[in-house]
């Protein structure tokens, strides 16, 4: 699976800019022998709905393609280009970081002097080129650029930039692949620009119309040196989110993720976050209302260009869809 993620994480996919992953989706999913749809906003999905039964229960399953990432919006005649953030960058986190366009031209985000690098803000910040002047530089104001590092494997962690929210793309994926038999119409629906305020996720939820909701991403963890405290750690399984600062979970879809999380034997972790929200959100608010919930992937130092995952809290979330999906609801 590590080599299947590598391929999604390194695809340049800034929201707003999904064509490539959506390309790398379309492939494998029809691999799978699935009939893809997009819809005008740029969402892609397919419906898994074996039998002909037209009452089953319709399940919404969710992940987003897009990355944080950063746009052009001045170039000045040295040729250094000043930019906005796509998503939820910080400024101290970019300084040093090598980021990547569209049309695979390489820069480096650089900082004017500043007394302290934790009050730097964008308006610090440029992207050199190696560019003598405006005349040679290859991108214009407008064009945006994802983060650039490989995905780096250490025993079950792995780090890379856009495992927010690639790593649920790709649970999605596995979950399809495994999936056997279904009493539900399950709808996979890889959403856009969910870094940019879930812009797709509520569009892609009215259409299927759905009984049920699950967004699949990523949650902060509480276990590094002086973190706040939150009872999600890495490698002791997906997080089954109750709260975050843009919805509660539903209860009775609490319950019945926690009670497949039980029935296939999955360690599983409850997610209470004070910051930060998913594609639940806007699932929850589409039409007259939809019970929502969101299994967590756990993810250390979410936003920056060295995002860190335990492939066994993935294993997990797919073990629990899968086991979720094979019963009634």
């Amino acid at each position: 699976m590590i080599a299947l993620i590598n391929r999604y994480v390194t695809a340049f996919g800034p929201s707003g800019n999904e064509d490539a992953v959506r390309s790398l989706l379309q492939a494998d999913l029809k691999q799978l022998g699935a009939d893809t749809q997009i819809d005008p906003l740029g969402n892609l999905s397919c419906v898994h709905a074996p039998g002909k039964d037209k009452n089953r229960t319709r399940v919404l399953l969710m992940a987003h393609m897009d990355e944080i990432g950063v746009m052009v919006s001045h170039i000045d005649e040295r040729g250094f280009c000043r930019f906005l953030p796509l998503g939820g960058v910080r400024a101290p986190w970019c300084v040093g970081a090598r980021v990547r366009f569209g049309n695979g031209t390489i820069g480096t985000i650089g900082a004017e002097p500043h007394e302290a690098s934790t009050a730097l803000k964008f308006d610090d910040l440029y992207i050199d080129l190696g560019a003598d002047d405006r005349s040679a530089v290859n991108v214009a104001v407008g064009d945006s650029a994802c983060f650039d590092r490989p995905l780096e494997a250490s025993g079950q962690r792995l780090i890379a930039k856009s495992l927010d929210d690639r790593i649920g793309c790709v649970v999605l994926l596995e979950t399809l692949r495994r999936l056997r038999s279904t009493p539900h119409a399950v709808a996979f629906v890889f959403s856009v620009q969910e870094e940019m305020g879930l812009r797709g996720a509520g569009a892609a939820a009215f259409g299927f119309d759905p009984h049920f909701g699950i967004a699949v991403d990523v949650t902060r963890t509480g276990d590094t040196p002086k973190a706040r405290p939150m009872e999600v750690a890495l490698g002791k399984g997906p997080a089954i989110k109750l709260r975050d600062s843009g919805m509660i979970a539903d209860p009775a879809l609490v319950r019945r993720l926690r009670a497949a999380a039980d029935h296939a034997k999955v360690a599983y972790q409850l997610e209470v976050l004070e910051h930060g929200t998913t594609d639940a959100r806007a699932i929850q608010s589409a039409r007259s209302g939809v019970p929502a919930g969101c299994i967590s992937i756990p993810c250390r130092y979410v936003h920056t260009p060295s995002e860190m995952v335990d492939m066994r809290d993935v294993e997990g979330a797919i073990r629990l869809l899968v086991d979720l999906l094979g019963r009634k609801l």
